[in-house]
């Protein structure tokens, strides 16, 4: 008799042989496969992000020229927001997904092929007139900076403008690969990104010192998020033709839905050039912000990213099908599985905050002093883990649903009324006061999306399991408490002993108080993780 299960009859395949099933290129995911995917490719891919900032530190501390590296991304960055505006993993991903489900494969290749041509023809202006405008734009930017530091900004900015071009294409190809839910090659992109700029400083630095890291990024963006994504979206697909037809009807759509993130501002992008804007006037201060930033992004990548971009096609189905029960349900079992390990997470990392930072960082030219500094701004960071996981699956969830106008005009109205929040509280709190002005305006980045989701009938916010909620946060309270108490025993002096020492304490200590604050609360997170399968309300 054959069993639900496994219909066809067929011996069951072993762990080994579903895995490697997962890894085919041609495999067709499932959102729960999909996700697991991705979340190991974001972790090695964070894993490789820290060696990259981990030789950064080794190399060139954080002076001067690291913080004109890091700053030499703003003006590639905003380019790249303002002229893709997201469309390459957004509402590409929307429209495409939907001609396939309708059976519209000939429109969806007419609006691939516009759509990339177009783009693409504007983004190669954009970036000439950019690589003209360059020291201006530094000069602006970043008024607290020497003459000598302007300098090698504009020129490393130089350097990284390129880069843009190819994410944009590749971000289109990789799109096309993810609407045919094959989400391998997309998510190998940013190993082979990372493993470029390391190559590039390792091979490089004796000869172009900190330049080879943005000739390593520009190699790295080609071989990475370009070219892979290209050879496998020719072979699923449709065939790229040259077309400037901008009355194509699916071309119209997709400008009509981008235009408001081409326009509008999201804190999520923003915050990053807000901190550089604002720690530009003392050296050091934008580096050790940025090497706080890019770790928290560790988790940011694994919890929130990886799981909204493995999510995304699947509510876009769903919506596309009408089934909107299904949609909610499937929008705020996301939110709150991420959210939940994201509060669990963030205790530790608040808790283990300077014997991280100083394991991860210090060597070379990054010094002990560096390390307390970043680790403060990194325990401020964390604090918003939960939010910056919720707000990536509320945002896709509004643009699976075909509107990106009411988030984008939440998000910049939030943004503009944060740079006062920044401004204050950097004159009041100094670089420590910006590390906490991110956290306010993220939360209510996450906050504004969920309540403006609930008022659109889309995801009903009563349908979050705010109980099962509620004992996780409480068990994340307790853990960073018993954590935090336990880390004074063993103070982080600078040696490696008590560092290693200290992070031991702290990881026992968290593990216990999470498995005995959810025993206590009798929470059933561990089970809603392993049966994939959302708790009742509370």
């Amino acid at each position: 008799m054959l069993s639900k299960s496994n219909p066809s009859g067929a011996a069951p395949l072993s762990i080994r042989e579903r895995g490697l099933r997962l890894l085919r290129p041609s495999h067709q995911h499932s959102a729960y496969s999909a996700t697991l995917l991705l979340m190991s490719a974001v972790m090695a891919s964070r894993i490789l992000a820290y060696g990259r900032e981990a030789y950064i530190a080794y190399a060139f501390g954080a002076g001067a020229q690291t913080d004109a590296y890091v700053a030499a991304f703003t003006l590639p960055d905003w380019l790249n927001y303002i002229v893709a505006g997201g469309a390459t993993s957004i509402t590409f991903i929307t429209i495409y997904t939907r001609f396939l489900a309708e059976k519209r494969e000939e429109e969806a290749a007419k609006t691939y092929s516009v759509i990339l041509t177009v783009m693409t023809t504007v983004l190669v202006v954009g970036t000439a007139l950019a690589e003209v405008f360059t020291p201006q734009f530094v000069g602006w930017m970043f008024g607290g900076f020497t003459p000598q530091q302007v300098e090698l900004c504009a020129h490393l900015t130089r350097i990284l403008l390129p880069a843009q071009i190819f994410f944009y294409v590749g971000g289109i190809f990789a799109a096309v690969l993810l609407s045919h839910r094959m989400f391998l090659f997309p998510a190998i992109g940013p190993l082979l990104m990372n493993v470029c700029v390391i190559g590039g400083g390792l091979l490089g630095a004796r000869h172009w010192g900190i330049s080879s890291l943005a000739y390593g990024s520009v190699a790295g963006a080609f071989l990475g998020p370009l070219l892979i994504n290209a050879i496998a979206a020719r072979r699923v697909g449709p065939a790229y033709r040259i077309s400037f037809d901008i009355k194509n009807p699916g071309f119209r759509e997709w400008v009509g839905l981008s235009l408001p993130l081409m326009l509008g501002v999201s804190l999520v992008s923003a915050d990053d050039w807000i901190l550089r804007y604002f720690a530009s006037g003392s050296v050091g201060d934008i580096a050790r912000l940025n090497y706080a930033k890019r770790l928290l992004m560790v988790p940011i990548g694994v919890l929130g990213l990886a799981t909204g971009q493995a999510s995304m096609p699947f509510f876009a189905r769903l919506f596309g099908e009408k089934r909107m029960q299904e949609f909610a349900a499937t929008v705020n079992e996301s939110v709150y599985r991420v959210t939940a390990v994201s509060l669990l997470a963030a205790a530790w990392m608040m808790a283990a905050s300077l014997p991280l930072i100083d394991l991860v960082y210090r060597r070379g030219h990054f010094l002990f002093s560096d390390s307390r500094e970043t680790a403060n701004y990194f325990f401020l960071f964390s604090i918003s883990l939960a939010f910056w996981s919720a707000q990536a699956i509320y945002a896709r969830a509004f643009y699976s649903a075909g509107d990106t106008l009411t988030p984008m005009v939440a998000v910049t109205m939030i943004t503009a009324a944060s740079l006062a929040v920044y401004s204050a509280l950097f004159h009041q709190f100094s670089v420590a006061g910006l590390a906490a002005a991110s956290d306010i305006g993220i939360a209510a980045n996450a906050f504004a999306l969920a309540i403006l989701l609930g008022r659109k009938r889309l995801v009903p916010l009563r349908g979050f399991p705010w109980s099962e909620f509620a004992r996780v946060l409480l068990t994340a309270a307790l853990a960073f408490m018993l954590s935090r108490e336990v880390a004074r025993v063993v103070p982080v002096d600078g040696s490696r002993k008590a560092d290693f020492l200290a992070l031991g304490l702290i990881s026992v200590t968290w593990a216990g108080g999470v498995a005995g604050g959810l025993w206590l609360l009798r929470s059933n997170l561990l089970r809603d993780l392993r049966n994939r399968r959302l708790p009742a309300k509370g």
